[in-house]
C-alpha cells in the first residue's frame, strides 16, 4: 500500500513477538516499574522516551508485558497525563518549526508545502482524537494559540 503524501510504497516492519506470561530476566516487580514510569515523567520526560529509558536503561522490554497496563494508563491514573495527545504534540512541534523557518523564508515553496500537509495531518490527527474521546469537542488547532500552548 502506497504512502499518502509520497509516492513510495511502505516498508513493511517487524513486529516484536508477544511473550505470554512472567518475564524472568526482568528483575523488577509490578509496583516498582509503576514508581519508574511515575519518577521519569515527574523529570518532564515523554511517555515515549520513558519507553527508550526503561527498555535501555533498565532493561525493561514492555512495561505492558510486566504490568498487563501501558505507559499513558499510570500516567492518567496518577493525573501526569497531558491534555493533548503526545502523537498530536509533536506534530503542533513540527508545524510551529516550520512555520518559524517559513517566516525567514517567504520562497520556501517545498516547506510550504510540506507545511500544509503536516497541518492535515494534525487535523485528520484531531478528528480521530475527538472521536476517541481523547480531545474535547470544541477543540481546534490554530497555529497562533499553537505557539503559546506548546
Amino acid at each position: 500500500m502506497a504512502r499518502m503524501h509520497t509516492r513510495r510504497k511502505g516498508k513493511s516492519g517487524s513486529t516484536k513477538p508477544r511473550v505470554r506470561g512472567k518475564l524472568d530476566f526482568v528483575p523488577y516487580g509490578k509496583e516498582e516499574v509503576e514508581e519508574l514510569v511515575v519518577k521519569l515523567k515527574k523529570e518532564g520526560i515523554s511517555p515515549s522516551r520513558i519507553g527508550i529509558i526503561l527498555r535501555d536503561s533498565y532493561g525493561i522490554p514492555s512495561v505492558k508485558d510486566i504490568t498487563g497496563k501501558k505507559i499513558g494508563f499510570f500516567l492518567e491514573k496518577n493525573s501526569l497525563a497531558s491534555e493533548i495527545p503526545e502523537s498530536l504534540e509533536s506534530l503542533i512541534k513540527r508545524a510551529i518549526h516550520l512555520r518559524n523557518h517559513l517566516d525567514k523564508n517567504k520562497k520556501d515553496l517545498h516547506n510550504r508545502h510540506g507545511l500544509q500537509l503536516l497541518e492535515s495531518k494534525i487535523h485528520r490527527l484531531a478528528k480521530y482524537y475527538k472521536r476517541e474521546g481523547k480531545l474535547p469537542h470544541d477543540w481546534l488547532y490554530e497555529p497562533e494559540k499553537a505557539k503559546l500552548t506548546v
